[in-house]
């Protein structure tokens, strides 16, 4: 992967940082209804997204460490866990404060870097708003920045089903692969999701 030099760390946490705030917006808005309608997530209604995104923030590695240890050192184990014991324990209001509250906070997922933390939370902010039906259009910079950390390898990591098959964005200049295949083209929030492993509805 690419080193990421110092003017464009800066400018990802400045996108890091926005995406998390229109976020906490949006979370702020809902309906008690809406947070305990299913996402996308298989098996997560939205306050277990909203915990387990504002979950790096909110625990230190020594106790994310100790969280895997209880977990058997399965992650999705962990992370499924956790994210179902905070969604009980923290109210709407003090979810959507651990995402705002940390906008800027400098968390990365274990591989990935700053690109992958905001691929985290574009995935998840769209995990909820297409589960919703919330007409909320990520911008075009971020989407491209997301897709342009997506490769073989993460697609196979998430599940996504699509080994062998071009990908080309219908609003985007931006493409993924060559071959025979019958190239998948869709706009690039669609393609975001999909190459993350979701499966959407309808």
């Amino acid at each position: 992967m690419p080193t990421t030099t110092r003017t464009e760390a800066v400018r990802l946490r400045a996108v890091i940082s926005a995406e998390r705030r229109e976020l906490a917006d949006m979370l702020g808005e809902l309906s008690e209804a809406q947070w305990d309608a299913p996402s996308l997530c298989s098996g997560w209604r939205v306050r277990e997204v909203a915990a387990h995104m504002s979950m790096g923030f909110r625990l230190s590695l020594p106790r994310t460490l100790a969280e895997l240890g209880r977990s058997g050192g399965r992650l999705h184990r962990m992370t499924d866990r956790v994210a179902r014991r905070d969604a009980a324990a923290l109210t709407p209001a003090e979810l959507v404060a651990a995402l705002r509250d940390n906008a800027g906070h400098p968390w990365t997922p274990p591989v990935g870097g700053l690109t992958a933390a905001l691929g985290h939370d574009v995935v998840h902010g769209l995990d909820i708003t297409t589960a919703l039906g919330l007409d909320r259009r990520v911008p075009a910079e971020r989407l491209r920045l997301v897709l342009n950390g997506v490769d073989a390898r993460s697609l196979k990591f998430f599940g996504a089903g699509l080994d062998g098959v071009p990908l080309r964005a219908t609003d985007l200049d931006w493409s993924l692969g060559a071959g025979t295949a019958e190239p998948l083209e869709a706009p690039a929030q669609e393609l975001v999701l999909r190459a993350f492993g979701r499966r959407l509805p309808g």
